[in-house]
């Protein structure tokens, strides 16, 4: 988002080691293995420079993690964006079809609640998540031959931006 919106690091106040920013962070993205087969995807290490920051305070969270455990199935938006799937336009399914919908709007309430109680002031989410994802998401299942794409959010990056939480991906770094 901020590639289209460069303003909301502007509106953020300037962080201080006495203070520093309340950053609410992707699980995978702090190192967890939260990922759908317990792995981080490899991201641990890809944010550790900002993160290590001392304004920087992390909030780690996965909302996948929360609702549905790991290891677990491979969820992917069908039909929509995560704003379509809060709306009920769209659907979350994974690779088998199983419908996931509520369990990810179950945990998207829940990162969204963590960030409330924990006053984030910006979220760095993992992009082309179905949950974190704040500019591409997977249009459909991703583990077909040929994967498509669209512009879009994920459902716990929907449920952050409703509130006002600016959201920022590891790419917008």
């Amino acid at each position: 988002l901020l590639a289209y919106h460069p303003e909301i690091l502007e509106r953020l106040r300037s962080p201080s080691v006495e203070a520093p920013w309340r950053v609410l962070v992707s699980g995978c993205i702090a190192g967890w293995g939260c990922g759908v087969d317990g792995t981080d995807y490899g991201m641990a290490n890809s944010m550790q420079e900002l993160l290590s920051l001392p304004t920087v305070q992390v909030l780690p969270f996965c909302p996948e993690q929360h609702s549905m455990g790991t290891p677990r199935t491979m969820p992917d938006i069908h039909g929509g964006d995560g704003v379509d799937v809060l709306e009920g336009r769209a659907k979350v399914l994974d690779e088998h079809g199983s419908d996931l919908t509520q369990a990810m709007i179950d945990g998207a309430m829940a990162m969204v609640a963590f960030a409330q109680a924990n006053q984030a002031e910006l979220a760095l989410l993992t992009d082309m998540s179905a949950a974190c994802g704040s500019q591409v998401i997977s249009d459909g299942c991703r583990l077909i031959e040929l994967r498509r794409y669209r512009k879009g959010v994920g459902v716990a990056t929907a449920a952050l931006l409703k509130i006002g939480l600016p959201v920022v991906s590891q790419r917008d770094y």
